[in-house]
């Protein structure tokens, strides 16, 4: 399963929904308007357990920085220069790619796709929306966001896949977002 936590896309069809004053909603805000630093529990791919991961996201810069639990490696990625490094601190390494995606669905902006406004609910002390899409799988997904476009739930099957432990919105440093220098660079892993 793959999941983005922030908004990238591919090319989509034309989303249609409705507020509850019948205004015309296409979708959610799935990338944050907002610094902030989530901590998240999730399924592992092949459904042997959970696994927590923390996120982290600067608006100013577009960067976003994930840290899975208990690992040396951690994952930036910077929607300015289009790439995603991978930091090995263990091995005192890096690798820089291309960032995932075709495009990131910029803060205040809903990405195109075809999306069914569901209902609401807290999740992590966050009110969010629930809205159905379907995953770059082909699965149909209810993900759960903020109005400020922090993801909060993942759903497939009636179950949960993501999952927000908490939320914390506060300012990220550039520091969190940088990319050790004297680390070595390695040729990404295919």
């Amino acid at each position: 399963m793959t999941v983005a936590l922030l908004g990238v896309y591919d090319a989509g069809s034309i989303a249609l929904a409705a507020d509850e004053n019948g205004a015309p909603v296409t979708g959610p805000y799935v990338t944050p308007s907002v610094d902030v630093d989530v901590h998240y529990v999730m399924v592992k791919p092949d459904a042997s357990g959970v696994v927590q991961q923390e996120m982290r996201w600067q608006v100013s810069s577009l960067r976003q920085r994930v840290d899975p639990e208990n690992s040396a490696v951690y994952m930036i990625t910077s929607w300015r220069d289009q790439t995603l490094t991978v930091v090995d601190t263990l091995h005192r390494q890096r690798s820089v790619m291309p960032a995932p995606g075709r495009s990131l669905s910029l803060p205040g902006q809903v990405p195109p796709g075809k999306f069914e406004k569901l209902g609401t609910t807290v999740v992590a002390g966050q009110f969010c929306t629930n809205w159905r899409t379907v995953d770059d799988e082909g699965h149909p997904s209810d993900a759960c966001y903020t109005p400020d476009g922090v993801l909060v739930q993942v759903m497939q099957r009636g179950q949960v896949m993501v999952q927000a432990l908490s939320v914390a919105r506060e300012a990220q440093s550039d520091a969190v977002f940088s990319v050790p220098t004297d680390f070595r660079e390695v040729a990404p892993v295919r």
